[in-house]
């Protein structure tokens, strides 16, 4: 699936470029809302018994950058950065069982449909690669730990408003596809489907 993934943003990249001249940068920042699905797995081993859908992680409102090269006047790559998240862990009956945080950078290709209009959709499609760290997860005396890290398709969504001839109002809203094992012992236990709906908007400034 990731070499899969690879291959196919190269080609796009690849695609892209053969037919560009030297673009546009586009810098945003986005306050964002990130929305993780509220999806696990059916519990084993140490957590058998706890059903389907039991163990989750809250919506998080935090900061995103994100970077944009215009390889033409229509197709843009994006480079989308944030700082570490972290979300409680709350198991259902339970509540909160701990902490984790994730850094998800994402890259995306965006084909921009109207770039010299004063509204400027675009859609998007690429790579997100999720790194879990600060794990600290407790339940029945047991401690819990998360899958170090996540490969997964990005689609995405969103409009540029023109705001003046260099600056612009930005809606974004982008869907990442995550997930990560319950390890405890080093065993899966169980697994999360976190695949947030990441919902933005932002100030660009075009360079």
């Amino acid at each position: 699936m990731k070499k899969r993934l690879v291959i196919l943003i190269a080609a796009l990249c690849f695609a892209a470029n053969a037919m560009a001249e030297k673009g546009d940068w586009l810098v945003r920042l986005r306050a964002i809302d990130i929305q993780p699905e509220k999806k696990s797995g059916a519990g084993s081993g140490v957590l058998a018994g706890v059903p389907a859908d039991a163990i989750t992680l809250n919506d998080r409102l935090a900061p995103e950058v994100d970077v944009s090269y215009f390889l033409t006047r229509n197709v843009a790559l994006e480079l989308i950065l944030t700082v570490p998240q972290r979300h409680d862990v709350r198991l259902a009956g339970t509540g909160k069982i701990g902490e984790a945080k994730h850094l998800p950078p994402t890259l995306t290709v965006q084909y921009h449909f109207m770039p010299d209009g004063k509204f400027r959709p675009y859609l998007g499609a690429g790579i997100n690669y999720t790194r879990f760290s600060g794990v600290n997860i407790n339940a029945a005396g047991l401690n819990f730990n998360l899958e170090n890290s996540s490969w997964g398709p990005a689609l995405q969504g969103g409009i540029d408003i023109e705001l003046s001839k260099r600056t612009f109002l930005n809606f974004d809203v982008k869907k990442l596809y995550i997930r990560t094992d319950v390890l405890q012992a080093g065993t899966k236990v169980s697994r999360l489907t976190l695949d947030p709906w990441v919902v933005g908007v932002g100030v660009g400034w075009k360079f």
